[in-house]
């Protein structure tokens, strides 16, 4: 039950992420949201350089054009969304221009339907995907897959308040109505509390993923459970009001889709590799508060369902 972009357009999953910069800006109780206190911007990015060996596996037919083609559909912060000001940036925005940097390619953003981006792909519209793609096997079958991060469900709480998921009975959890936290994972932690003669958790749900982690922030809930990138993005933009709490779970991995067989994969592979030996790519996941999700080593088709 990973709370990605596998099931995101099929259910009401696709509003769970909507931690909007007005929320933000709530649950940090700051006047006015700036880009110096505001998530990581184009100063502050990582950047990265061609490395000549690796920029030489592209595909003559990309490499011949300067250009990288990607599918990307918005928003889905802090991975792709766009800032006040309608530039688009995210975590998934600064390590594909880090990835495109690597390969001497220029990255050319279009923006797409999220079920149209996998058939641009086969169809040669776009070079690649960007878009919080869960890799599963199903989506094996018709593309491959680059993983580039591990996403599930984390909770949050308030700094030191002692939550742990695994021992909730009778706490108060903050949740965004309609998500896979809301109806499976919390409901299925209620049900064995009960089942063991304990209290239930009571589920407080919310509309908006704003106001269930301003409910925690506020102490209205004694804790909070989303997918992870959305509550280490919480976590982040609360200037130290929140902390994580238990562990990350039901983890999966995020990938950039490309066409079958495509032998751009490997570029990427190997552009994803060096940004992890040089340290970028850490960086990259630090400035948006993701450092939970990075993974060692880059894979080709790591579905593990």
């Amino acid at each position: 039950m990973v709370g990605a972009r596998q099931d995101r357009r099929t259910s009401a999953w696709r509003w769970a992420v909507a931690l909007v910069a007005t929320g933000a800006l709530a649950l940090s109780g700051c006047s006015s949201n700036t880009e110096s206190s505001g998530p990581a911007t184009e100063s502050t990015a990582a950047k990265a350089e061609k490395v000549d060996e690796i920029a030489a596996t592209v595909p003559e037919e990309i490499r011949s054009t300067g250009t990288l083609v990607v599918g990307v559909n918005i928003p889905y912060p802090p991975n792709e969304f766009k800032d006040p000001s309608g530039k688009l940036v995210g975590f998934d925005v600064d390590l594909m221009n880090a990835i495109a940097a690597t390969l001497d390619l220029t990255p050319d953003y279009r923006e797409s339907d999220f079920d149209k981006i996998i058939p641009s792909i086969q169809g040669g519209t776009y070079n690649v995907g960007m878009s919080s793609f869960t890799d599963t096997k199903q989506r094996e079958e018709v593309v491959d897959f680059v993983t580039y991060f591990s996403a599930g469900s984390l909770w949050a709480q308030q700094v030191g308040a002692g939550i742990d998921p695994e021992n909730a009975c009778g706490k108060r959890v903050a949740v965004q109505s309609n998500t896979t936290q809301a109806t499976d994972e919390l409901p299925a932690r209620s049900q064995k509390c009960t089942d063991e003669g304990q209290p239930a958790i009571q589920i407080v749900p919310f509309d908006g993923q704003d106001a269930a982690t301003n409910a925690v922030v506020l102490g209205q809930a004694d804790a909070m459970s989303a997918d992870s990138p959305v509550t280490l993005y919480a976590i982040k933009q609360s200037e130290g009001k929140l902390e994580q709490a238990g562990e990350l779970f039901d983890s999966a991995p995020y990938g950039w889709p490309v066409a079958k067989g495509s032998p751009l994969a490997q570029s990427l592979v190997q552009a994803l590799e060096h940004l992890i030996e040089t340290g970028t790519y850490k960086q990259i996941a630090s400035n948006w508060g993701l450092d939970e999700g990075l993974i060692d080593a880059p894979v080709i088709n790591g579905a593990i369902n």
